[in-house]
C-alpha cells in the first residue's frame, strides 16, 4: 500500500462511489486479471481509497445472505461496458445494472425490513429503535413515548419518581397523570421536568432541542446553572454550558412519528441525515447538491420513495449501485 500519503479523516464522495463500482464487478467472481490488477492499483493508490474500500466491505458483510446474484452474466458485461464509454452513458448503464443485480436477489424485500445492528451506544437500553423503525412504548404510569428510528433510552422509576435518560436520538413523549411523583428526562447537556406535558427531545451535534406542544417543560443545564421554562407552542436549545431563548416551536417536529418528514426550506443535506435513519445501507449525498432547499412532505419511513419525490422536484438523480448503495447526485 502507498504509506507516503497521510490518511483522509473521510473518503470523498467520489472515491466512495468508485469503491461501490468495484465491489459491484468483484462480488460477481466474473472479474478478469486484469481488471482485478487494476482494482488493486485502485486501491493501493490513496489513503482514502483504502479507506472507501474497508467502508464498502464491512456494509457488504451486513448483506451477506444477499451475495448471489442469478445473472451475473449480465451483471460482468454491463459493468465492463460501462467502463469503457462516456461517463454520463457509464452511470446510466450502472443503474441498468444496480436493477440486475438487485431485482434477482432473493429475500431482499424482507431483509430490507431488518434493522441493521445499532450503534455501540445504544446496546443494552432498555428500549431503542432500530434501522427505519419507529416504536410506540406504552410505560408503567400509562406515559407514552414515540421513539424515533436509531434512537434509545433508559427507564427508571421509583416510588419517588419517574426518570427516563434519553441516550441518543429523538423522542415524542406524553406523560402519563402521576402528581405524587414527577417526571424527569436527563440528557447529556442537562435535565428536563415535564410539567403535564407532550413534547419532542432531540440529541444532535448542536445539543438539545425541546419543543413543547402541551403544557410546560423545565430546562436545568448540566454546567453552567443556566434553568429556564419552555411553554406550549416553544421550543429551545440548550447545552451544557447555556440555554438559548425559547422560539416558537415548529409543528413539524412531531411529524415523523406519524410516518412523515415535513421539509420547510430545509436544506437537502439535513434531509438525507434525518432519511439515513430509514435505510439499511449506505446513503451518500454528493457535495455539490447538499444545499439545495426542500419543501414538501416525504414519507420518512420509505427512504427510496422519498428520494425518487425528491428527484422529481430537484435538479437532482438517484443513484442505484447497489441495492443497499445508493447515492444522490446532480441530475446529468
Amino acid at each position: 500500500m502507498n504509506m507516503a500519503e497521510p490518511a483522509c479523516s473521510e473518503p470523498s464522495h467520489q472515491a466512495m462511489e468508485q469503491a461501490a463500482e468495484w465491489y459491484a464487478l468483484l462480488r460477481t467472481g466474473q472479474a478478469t486479471a486484469a481488471e482485478q490488477h487494476a482494482w488493486r492499483q485502485w486501491v493501493e493508490g490513496a489513503a482514502e481509497h483504502q479507506q472507501a474500500w474497508s467502508y464498502v466491505e464491512r456494509i457488504g458483510r451486513r448483506f451477506a445472505p444477499l451475495q448471489a446474484s442469478p445473472d451475473r452474466n449480465a451483471a460482468v458485461t454491463a459493468f465492463r461496458h460501462a467502463a469503457q464509454i462516456a461517463p454520463r452513458r457509464r452511470r446510466q448503464v450502472l443503474l441498468g445494472l444496480a436493477g440486475t443485480l438487485g431485482m434477482g436477489w432473493l429475500g431482499w424485500t424482507a431483509w430490507r425490513q431488518t434493522p441493521l445492528p445499532l450503534m455501540a451506544s445504544t446496546w443494552g437500553a432498555d428500549h431503542r429503535a432500530g434501522v427505519g423503525e419507529t416504536r410506540r412504548i406504552t410505560l408503567p404510569d400509562g406515559t407514552e413515548v414515540w421513539l424515533k428510528a436509531l434512537s434509545a433510552f433508559n427507564t427508571a422509576y421509583t416510588a419517588k419518581e419517574r426518570r427516563l435518560q434519553l441516550l441518543t436520538g429523538e423522542m415524542l413523549i406524553d406523560t402519563g397523570r402521576d402528581p405524587l411523583r414527577p417526571f424527569f428526562i436527563d440528557t447529556a447537556q442537562g435535565r428536563l421536568q415535564a410539567l403535564g406535558t407532550r413534547f419532542t427531545v432531540r440529541q444532535d451535534d448542536g445539543g438539545i432541542l425541546v419543543a413543547v406542544y402541551e403544557g410546560a417543560v423545565r430546562i436545568d443545564t448540566a454546567r453552567s446553572g443556566a434553568a429556564g421554562i419552555v411553554q406550549t407552542g416553544q421550543q429551545a436549545r440548550f447545552t451544557a454550558d447555556a440555554l438559548q431563548p425559547a422560539a416558537a416551536a415548529d409543528p413539524a417536529r412531531e411529524a415523523w412519528a406519524r410516518g412523515v418528514l415535513v421539509a420547510d426550506n430545509t436544506t437537502l443535506a439535513d434531509v438525507v441525515d434525518e432519511l439515513r435513519r430509514y435505510h439499511a445501507g449506505h446513503l451518500g449525498l454528493a457535495p455539490g447538491v447538499a444545499h439545495l432547499r426542500v419543501f414538501g412532505s416525504y414519507p420518512i419511513d420509505d427512504a427510496q420513495r422519498a428520494l425518487d419525490m425528491l428527484a422529481s422536484v430537484l435538479p437532482i438523480q438517484v443513484r442505484r449501485t447497489l441495492p443497499w448503495w445508493i447515492s444522490v447526485e446532480p441530475r446529468g
